[in-house]
């Protein structure tokens, strides 16, 4: 953990918001006000300028991605946009770059920057509330959900992707390798002897049955990669798709299993499920075979989970997220084990 991270939060914040009020001296921005809505590893500030106009300023935690990735992911989201995908728009510093890093004396690094259009709406969700009670609004959300999915899906699979373009893989050597993109899971100390074991057994499970699943054009492409329902804003009738931090390239139902993964145990999960489908079926074919993968996609997106919270074990948010990460996954890869 570094000096800064271990500064009281109320500092934390203090001096972030110092760097937040630098870079938008870079978009040519003095706002009225900004606010803090999001500070977990990045830090998401709602601007508001004195001519009414709204932003969502992102500042990025360092050593995540670099420029390029970043630059990628922006090019992406601006792309689904211009091809019909409801998502943020990004707005271009005001000498044209779409990604700048700032930097002020009481943060230790430069932050890398961007700025999006602000996104009315809200959370579809959330980890600690669930879905709403209502079947009714489940479904139509989920409709929604597997429409935008599919509709990204369509456009990833068709792009003709820019020079230089670079973003990491949720692939099997991202998921299940010796070294995947979030860590190494089975290394999570809180896991008991018994809970290691099944986690290792699932993963070489996974490996085998990732590769038998092959990838092709129909089936991986560019993906969102967090459609949990934290990032998914409501707003009348109409669902927007935030935060591609995580974006990468991945098979579509891994990006099935995480709309799917928090919501397992939800009474509406059913309904939510069979919705999500539908939806996607509006707009781009998902075969019965491939949804009969669902347990595998499950498996390993449970395993990144316990990836995350791996290679995050000293911070406050990781500790509290542990023990039900631990329980979700291990359930979910002796439920995947048991089918075969």
């Amino acid at each position: 953990m570094s000096s800064f991270e271990q500064l009281p939060m109320d500092t934390q914040i203090e001096h972030i918001t110092q760097l937040a009020y630098e870079a938008l001296k870079q978009w040519e921005i003095s706002p009225e006000n900004i606010e803090l809505i999001k500070y977990r590893e990045n830090a998401v500030f709602k601007v508001l300028t004195r001519d009414g106009n709204q932003f969502a300023l992102r500042l990025h935690r360092p050593g995540y991605h670099d420029d390029e990735e970043l630059r990628s992911e922006l090019q992406w989201i601006s792309a689904l946009e211009s091809s019909g995908v409801d998502v943020p728009s990004v707005i271009p510093a005001a000498d044209g770059q779409l990604l700048i890093n700032a930097e002020v004396v009481s943060v230790p690094q430069a932050r890398q920057a961007d700025l999006f259009a602000w996104v009315n709406g809200d959370q579809l969700g959330s980890l600690e509330e669930g879905l709403e009670n209502d079947k009714v609004i489940v479904r139509e959300n989920f409709l929604k959900i597997g429409e935008i999915a599919a509709q990204l899906h369509n456009q990833a699979s068709n792009w003709e992707m820019p020079d230089n373009f670079k973003r990491h893989s949720w692939d099997i050597e991202g998921l299940v390798g010796d070294n995947p993109f979030w860590g190494p899971f089975w290394e999570l100390d809180s896991l008991t002897k018994e809970q290691k074991t099944l986690l290792i057994q699932a993963k070489e499970q996974a490996r085998k049955d990732l590769a038998a699943f092959g990838k092709n054009a129909e089936n991986f492409s560019m993906i969102h990669a967090d459609f949990v329902p934290e990032n998914l804003l409501v707003e009348g009738n109409t669902v927007r798709l935030i935060d591609f931090d995580d974006a990468g390239f991945g098979w579509h139902m891994f990006e099935i299993a995480t709309a799917l993964y928090f919501i397992q145990d939800d009474p509406n999960f059913e309904t939510a499920k069979n919705a999500l489908i539908e939806g996607y079926r509006k707009h781009r074919k998902l075969s019965d075979a491939d949804l009969s993968q669902l347990n595998l996609f499950l498996a390993v997106r449970g395993f990144t989970y316990l990836g995350w919270v791996q290679t995050r074990q000293e911070t406050e948010i990781a500790q509290e997220m542990t023990p039900d990460l631990i329980q979700m996954a291990c359930e979910i890869a002796k439920k995947y084990l048991e089918a075969k």
